[in-house]
């Protein structure tokens, strides 16, 4: 008996213990870099919101933004997570956290940034490489077969025409408008309002308090502060980070790997093809 007590010391003091009541923690969920991919931080989500001693969550932002998809998905987990469940959510914003950054700090219940944080960008854009006239320069040209006219939308060997660009520009106005709406349901804002300082320029923190984006000045403690205080755990509660993931060759052999995701993270694009941003130029 004195040895299991001593085992499970040493567990819960390494920050084990998940699901055998350990205490009341604070899960701190890490958000970085350009985002391409949600399925890491959903994964962690689920594992934290399923372990009992977890009391409340903080996401730790530090990034421009990325694909429009995966910074919604991630923005309406967190949503769900605050309706459905009385624990708290705190999102803290460290050196950046802009564009879909921004989006999915949303999620949560209340948004800490640092006075000189990096944030705002709320906007869109689609950025398409044309490079024809480089092929013209090389004597190479570009045989396309194609159901419709539009279906090659977007490839580099050729520039756009009059209606490729009222097609993208319809597409970008209307993630754009989803942007807007969701700033100003979340954010309590007229979305006139909101459209003054939704054209894409950057902010720093203490100008988004001043525009009532954000809701107090504080880093990450300062965060997990108010989460511990919300959680009954008092200003200094302990704290959980998602476990190291190592890839295997199942990651490598189906897209998770890490290399790939820093392949991603220098060209977000499908197929060639640009992707719709929520990301700082």
């Amino acid at each position: 008996m004195a040895l299991s007590g001593v085992v499970l010391a040493v567990v819960f003091a390494a920050g084990g213990g998940r699901g055998f009541g350990a205490g009341g923690r604070i899960a701190i969920l890490p958000v970085e870099g350009t985002i391409t991919d949600d399925r890491e931080l959903l994964e962690n989500l689920r594992a934290f919101r399923r372990d009992h001693s977890v009391r409340g969550f903080v996401i730790a932002i530090n990034s421009p933004g990325g694909v429009v998809a995966p910074a919604q998905s991630l923005y309406s987990a967190l949503r769900e997570l605050r309706e459905s469940d009385p624990r708290p959510v705190i999102a803290a914003i460290g050196g950046v956290g802009a564009s879909g950054g921004y989006y999915i700090a949303l999620g949560a219940d209340s948004i800490f940034a640092l006075p000189g944080s990096m944030t705002g960008s709320i906007g869109v854009i689609m950025e398409l490489p044309d490079a024809s006239e480089l092929m013209q320069k090389v004597g190479v040209r570009m045989q396309t077969v194609q159901s419709a006219e539009h279906k090659d939308i977007g490839s580099p060997f050729r520039p756009l025409n009059e209606g490729d660009r009222a097609l993208l520009d319809s597409l970008v106005r209307d993630v754009y408008e989803q942007f807007v709406a969701v700033v100003a349901t979340e954010r309590r804002l007229d979305p006139v309002v909101v459209r003054r300082v939704a054209d894409g320029r950057i902010l720093s923190g203490r100008q988004a308090l001043a525009h009532r984006l954000i809701d107090r000045l504080g880093n990450i403690d300062a965060a997990v502060a108010a989460a511990g205080r919300m959680a009954n755990l008092g200003k200094e509660p302990r704290t959980v980070y998602p476990p190291t993931r190592r890839p295997t060759i199942w990651d490598v052999l189906f897209g998770r790997s890490t290399v790939q995701s820093a392949v991603q993270r220098l060209m977000p694009a499908t197929h060639g093809r640009s992707t719709v941003l929520y990301q700082m130029p």
